[in-house]
């Protein structure tokens, strides 16, 4: 384990909670992702073989980051300690999406409640891959649901984990990861040599966390609800394999379990339509509230594995 203290993973959260994503604040996500657009383009010319060009393209940019923000801290905390911390908290807020999370999500929910379906289905489009014109609310609802269970783990618990393990350069480097499979892990024919490597590392990377979701939905729903707590604990680890993600099914059907809401099914993905098993088969289609109850699971499941990282940085620091 890389140090990091207690009080800077809780102050990272407690900002994330407040101030979500600021646009007025510049983030460092968007640097990244700058930084991929400028790389790939080079990378693709210096080495022909597209999958080789594709592997040292993500592993230079994800130990760059690292190392850069390895960097800047090692500088503030030389310059004096409480910047080090300031610093530290951040980069760390930086990582955290949870609250952007709901912002995005209550976006889609505000036209649907107004019966609006087609600016529902432009603000889906906006946060999901599938084609979202012919959708209908209760397809949209799924959709947004899926994507706050989904984004649960990228979003909040895997920088978390990082950070708990690797300290705050981890995290970002985990961002990095992410924003590599985001942009370039496709299996279209522009990237699926290219774009493999960084796919493949997303999945690592997000192994551990996705499996730990389903405990983290579970107790944060048993606090709700013991009958919650167990719908999701059990659909989570039976369900979880059904989906062609080796990770997003994992906190998919512990949330289906925990609001009971079927998710998954056939969707159109640019221009094909991707045959998914759904998960939670056995309950209904999300109701009208469904995207608000997904919205309030997730920020109880962030503050129960943000108090148990606080303890565990607290116990071992």
């Amino acid at each position: 384990m890389c140090e990091i203290s207690w009080y800077i993973l809780f102050a990272a959260f407690i900002l994330d909670f407040l101030l979500g994503d600021p646009r007025w604040l510049p983030h460092p996500v968007v640097g990244m992702g700058n930084a991929i657009l400028f790389f790939e383009i080079r990378f693709r010319r210096w080495i022909k073989n597209q999958f080789f060009s594709g592997l040292l393209f993500a592993v230079f940019l994800i130990t760059a980051v690292w190392a850069i923000s390895f960097a800047l801290v090692k500088l503030a905390v030389f310059i004096h300690p409480l910047l080090g911390i300031g610093v530290q908290v951040l980069l760390l807020f930086y990582c955290f999406s949870a609250k952007s999370l709901v912002q995005a999500a209550q976006e889609v929910a505000a036209p649907l409640e107004a019966r609006d379906i087609k600016l529902a289905r432009k603000k889906v489009g906006m946060i999901v891959g599938r084609e979202t014109q012919t959708l209908d609310g209760e397809a949209v609802t799924r959709a947004t649901v899926e994507t706050v269970a989904e984004n649960f783990v990228d979003g909040f618990l895997s920088p978390l984990l990082f950070a708990l393990l690797f300290g705050v350069p981890g995290a970002l480097a985990y961002k990095m990861i992410n924003t590599l499979d985001s942009m370039v892990g496709y299996k279209n024919e522009k990237y699926i040599l290219f774009g493999r490597a960084s796919a493949r590392i997303d999945d690592t990377a997000n192994f551990i966390p996705a499996r730990l979701s389903v405990l983290v939905i579970s107790f944060a729903a048993f606090l709700l609800s013991a009958k919650k707590g167990m719908s999701a604990l059990k659909t989570g680890i039976s369900q979880g394999r059904r989906h062609k993600s080796p990770n997003a099914g994992y906190p998919e059907a512990s949330f289906a379990g925990a609001l009971e809401m079927r998710m998954g099914g056939p969707n159109v993905y640019h221009g094909k339509l991707v045959d998914k098993p759904y998960i939670g088969r056995q309950f209904s289609n999300p109701d009208i509230h469904g995207i608000t109850r997904a919205c309030e699971l997730m920020l109880l499941s962030a503050l129960v594995s943000n108090l148990i990282a606080t303890g565990l940085s607290l116990l071992f620091f």
